[in-house]
């Protein structure tokens, strides 16, 4: 391990005459021999600095990496452009830990960071108080289930299937111990089924939940939603995309009382599936059960502005069952990057990334459907992401893809049956005109 443990033999002897031992082996004697390895393991030998780098590069080159491969892929993990100062910022000192120093001594300038992407996270959304992260969109979407049961002293929930499936497994975790009953709403049209919504509702419905886009693309009516569950005293929770938001009107204007959703578009690469956080916001009214950490602003006892962890004691979190929520902590660094992003973007930026995620979505569905080979699967409006059911099975359209350098959309097939053939493409500013009128070319059988 030389020169990252420059133990020496000298310093091997004085340590172990130290403890009373002549030999490292002594250390082990209650460990029976017959257990101990004996040898070397049959692992290759030691590298140089040099020779580990070029070995790392072989082994990371195997993978299909996106520099080299288009990538029409998203269904919950999206390949948006990441400006260069975030990594800059980043890789501070000051910033370089996932964890969230809560000491307000000796931690002013991190805390006064995630009280900017607080403040963002609530100007996006159109929410009052947001959190400073939780650990992903899916864990995000389920605390936001077991808030508004808490809060309605209710034990149901409806659930739309058009929510992405993975988040839904995660709500339906959570919720098996704390014996939430979930319903599923079906969809029609690529859109929640507002009036199965209108029948299930119930005086033991807790939260409608919905997401906006919806894992299919499609623009749900949140109002409608919002008036349905308000109605029966219920809340309704919205998963939103945080890009989808620089053009769309904010949920909390729609009438949502919890908005979520996942971070990772947010100034945050793909990195193979993770580390991505979740955002997490609401009304003034439910912020005493908002989980994970909050971010306030106070003033010191000369009047200077300073910055705290706020609305809940720390050791809340340990209380298992009777906590608010066991999450006591945050994607630090994933939020951090999250905030950079925002405020390099501005509100015009953000806007411009998403005007072009809809135009290039729009002209990728319109080239698609003009082959001949691919229709409609839904004609639901949609922003980024949109699905096309082909006459080839999914796969084999997306192994004819790979074989000419080009990532494809997702097989919707694999968690919904009955949407055989069908493909989920989701487009970003990333992408080019050329990559786009290829991915039309090699979708279709030659």
């Amino acid at each position: 391990m030389y020169p990252y443990l420059p133990i020496t033999s000298e310093d091997r002897r004085r340590m172990l005459q130290a403890v009373g031992v002549e030999a490292i082996e002594e250390l082990f004697v209650d460990i029976p021999s017959v257990m101990r390895c004996k040898g070397r393991l049959n692992l290759p030998g030691p590298l140089s600095e040099m020779e580990m780098a070029r070995h790392m590069k072989a082994l990371a080159g195997k993978n299909k990496n996106l520099d080299d491969n288009p990538c029409f892929l998203g269904a919950g993990a999206y390949d948006h452009y990441v400006p260069s100062i975030i990594n800059h910022i980043l890789l501070r000192q000051e910033f370089y830990t996932a964890y969230t120093p809560y000491q307000p001594e000796v931690s002013q300038g991190t805390l006064q960071a995630f009280f900017e992407y607080q403040t963002m996270i609530c100007e996006l959304t159109g929410m009052e108080v947001s959190n400073a992260s939780v650990y992903d969109g899916a864990s995000a979407l389920a605390e936001a289930v077991a808030m508004a049961c808490q809060a309605t002293r209710r034990g149901e929930v409806l659930l739309s299937r058009a929510v992405h499936p993975e988040a839904r497994q995660v709500v339906k975790t959570y919720s098996h111990f704390s014996s939430v009953n979930v319903k599923e709403l079906g969809y029609q049209n690529g859109l929640t089924g507002a009036g199965e919504a209108e029948e299930l509702i119930n005086n033991q419905t807790s939260a409608i939940v919905v997401q906006n886009p919806n894992f299919f693309g499609a623009l749900e009516e949140l109002a409608k939603f919002a008036e349905l569950a308000h109605r029966h005293k219920a809340l309704l929770i919205v998963s939103a995309d945080p890009i989808a938001l620089g053009l769309l009107k904010p949920p909390g204007e729609s009438g949502a009382d919890i908005v979520v959703g996942e971070g990772q578009p947010l100034g945050n690469p793909l990195s193979f599936g993770g580390p991505y956080f979740g955002f997490m916001a609401t009304t003034e009214k439910l912020m005493r059960r908002l989980p994970g950490r909050i971010v306030g602003q106070t003033a010191d006892s000369e009047g200077n502005r300073g910055f705290i962890l706020t609305l809940q004691a720390r050791e809340q979190h340990i209380r298992r069952e009777k906590a608010t929520s066991n999450i006591c902590s945050n994607q630090a660094l994933c939020a951090l990057a999250a905030a950079v992003y925002l405020t390099v973007l501005g509100k015009k930026g953000l806007r411009q990334v998403a005007e072009l995620c809809l135009q290039k979505a729009h002209y990728t569905y319109r080239s698609l459907l003009e082959t001949g080979k691919f229709a409609s699967t839904f004609t639901a409006p949609f922003f980024k992401e949109f699905a096309v059911t082909g006459q080839e099975d999914a796969a084999v359209v997306n192994a004819r893809l790979m074989e000419n350098k080009i990532i494809g959309g997702y097989p919707l097939a694999r968690d919904y049956p009955e949407l055989k053939n069908a493909l989920l493409i989701a487009v970003t500013e990333n992408r080019t005109r050329d990559e786009i009128d290829r991915l039309v070319k090699y979708s279709v059988a030659t």
